[in-house]
């Protein structure tokens, strides 16, 4: 099943594919906490990928939790291959980029279309040998509007620079620590 199906599909369509483990969470929480099962692990069976939900005192709220996690967990950690000839990148990727990070608001980082664009988008990095210029190119945007647009989103950032380090090369560096230091240096 192509990965863009696994992320768009519905939560309960997801759950059908995963082996659910209820257990005791463990850690703060008092009696409460430990009397009941509510924790939710799934392990979705064809891509062999985890996620858990255990913030809540409730089993229903754990497993969307859990659900949400994995359809990111699916996007950062599953790739695809790319053909970079010809290469367009689809709609739902065009208009990510078109957008930039303006309309990437935290809901929209739980729907399964955003997921599908960033994993789309992470392929297509890897398939460009991670290079941020390249890719950016193709594009049609800056290396500096892709740089944005990639560690807007902390786990999007982290995995990103995780396949950058496992290929020798320097992590992107987050917005903000980069201005801070031209702002010391004006002063």
């Amino acid at each position: 099943m192509p990965r863009v199906d696994l992320l768009l599909a519905s939560d309960d369509a997801l759950i059908a594919q995963c082996e659910v483990d209820r257990y005791r969470a463990s850690g703060p929480g008092g009696q409460h906490r430990n009397k009941t099962e509510s924790a939710v692990r799934l392990r979705h069976k064809l891509s062999g990928v985890t996620a858990i939900g255990e913030d809540s005192r409730s089993q229903a709220e754990n497993k969307m939790h859990a659900v949400r996690r994995l359809r990111a967990a699916i996007a950062l950690d599953v790739r695809e291959p790319v053909q970079l000839d010809g290469y367009a990148p689809s709609p739902r990727l065009a208009a990510l980029v078109a957008g930039g990070t303006a309309p990437l608001g935290a809901k929209t980082r739980l729907t399964g279309e955003y997921w599908a664009a960033i994993a789309e988008l992470l392929d297509l990095l890897v398939a460009g040998a991670l290079e941020i210029g390249a890719t950016a190119q193709r594009l049609g945007i800056t290396t500096g509007a892709l740089s944005k647009l990639l560690l807007h989103d902390e786990q999007v950032g982290r995995a990103l620079n995780d396949l950058r380090r496992a290929r020798q090369m320097r992590p992107l560096r987050q917005l903000r620590a980069r201005l801070r230091r031209r702002w010391r240096g004006w002063q």
